[in-house]
């Protein structure tokens, strides 16, 4: 091939598709033929245009799966034909201060594909070798591309949180990202809540595998909470500060509310709620490529999936609406290479 096809988009919505001219990876950076890349809300940030210079054309999409095309100068770990992934963060610099201390994904020189470098609404996609995530052939690729982001910003929530096996967590929100909270919680060990609006979702919360349901249209959640013991932790993935803020309530001493959905408003918190019970509020934001690794790891064993509706390539503006309206159960996903078209 010497050209491959690409979703770009410019200013506010203006998808346009085109074709471009096939280079060789620069330095340090790997060539991925795309099989998968999901549909994220996050894509928000290319689509419209909400970045630096939205005048210019950048191709959309973080949640890649694909296959090794080919590598550049400097790149040891990586073999064309590897199957690999990326997500929100295009990979540490091994540089700056927060990497030389291991924190990567604070790394200050990271590229954020689909964001300010193409991502994966495209046949092709050059990424920093740093940044790639090697997917087991037990995932399909329609199937891990969401974990690469939803999955991997949930698992590692949870994990941070410290919280002790059996402990009381809730999971703020049924939708693309609560819905996979909901399942590595169980799997992680503890009592689970799920936390949404409207009685239509007690349903679905069971069989993910939540032990109970807390119906926040009917009831405070956080009363609720306490109600059960009260929360070692919430994860609140939901994009509305409004719907966190009765949570820090429901917190049981020193419990946490970690803040994964990125809303328009702020949330509103006692001080006295955090002060007597040592209660916090912190965010959490996605994780590395080992990281990524390790949840991969875990979904398999125990049998962790992303609930997807498929959609065509060429159906990639329309598969973006289907994210927007909030309609979708509950991740779109591009079948980039036309290899799998079954919805799971």
């Amino acid at each position: 091939m010497s050209t491959y096809r690409a979703y770009q988009v410019t200013g506010r919505r203006e998808f346009a598709l085109v074709e471009r001219e096939v280079s060789a990876p620069g330095y340090g950076q790997v060539r991925v033929r795309v099989h998968s890349c999901g549909v994220c809300h996050s894509d928000v940030l290319a689509v419209e245009g909400q970045r630096p210079e939205p005048e210019q054309p950048v191709v959309p999409g973080h949640e890649i799966v694909g296959v090794v095309d080919a590598v550049g100068d400097g790149v040891t770990t990586w073999r064309p034909g590897d199957r690999v992934g990326l997500g929100f963060l295009g990979g540490q610099c091994n540089e700056c201060e927060f990497c030389r201390r291991g924190d990567f994904v604070n790394c200050t020189d990271q590229p954020r594909p689909g964001t300010d470098q193409d991502g994966g609404y495209a046949e092709l996609v050059y990424a920093r070798a740093s940044g790639l995530v090697r997917v087991p052939e037990a995932l399909s690729a329609n199937v891990a591309a969401p974990l690469l982001c939803a999955g991997v910003t949930t698992f590692n929530a949870l994990r941070m949180t410290g919280a002790p096996p059996g402990a009381l967590v809730g999971i703020q929100g049924l939708g693309g990202l609560g819905h996979l909270g909901v399942q590595y919680a169980k799997k992680l060990g503890f009592r689970v809540a799920a936390i949404a609006r409207g009685p239509e979702k007690a349903e679905l919360a069971t069989t993910l595998g939540a032990d109970h349901y807390i119906d926040s249209a009917a009831e405070d959640p956080g009363a609720a909470l306490t109600a059960l013991g009260g929360a070692a932790a919430v994860i609140a993935t939901a994009a509305s500060g409004a719907s966190m803020s009765p949570l820090v309530a429901g917190l049981r001493p020193r419990g946490q509310l970690v803040v994964v959905g990125a809303a328009p408003d702020p949330i509103s918190v006692s001080t006295a709620e955090l002060i007597f019970g040592g209660r916090s509020v912190v965010g959490s934001l996605t994780g590395s490529a080992i990281d990524n690794e390790d949840n991969l790891a875990f979904s398999i064993a125990n049998g962790i999936a992303p609930m997807i509706e498929v959609m065509a390539f060429d159906d990639a503006p329309q598969a973006y609406e289907r994210m927007m309206s909030g309609q979708a159960r509950f991740r779109v996903v591009l079948d980039i290479a036309g290899q799998e078209s079954v919805s799971a």
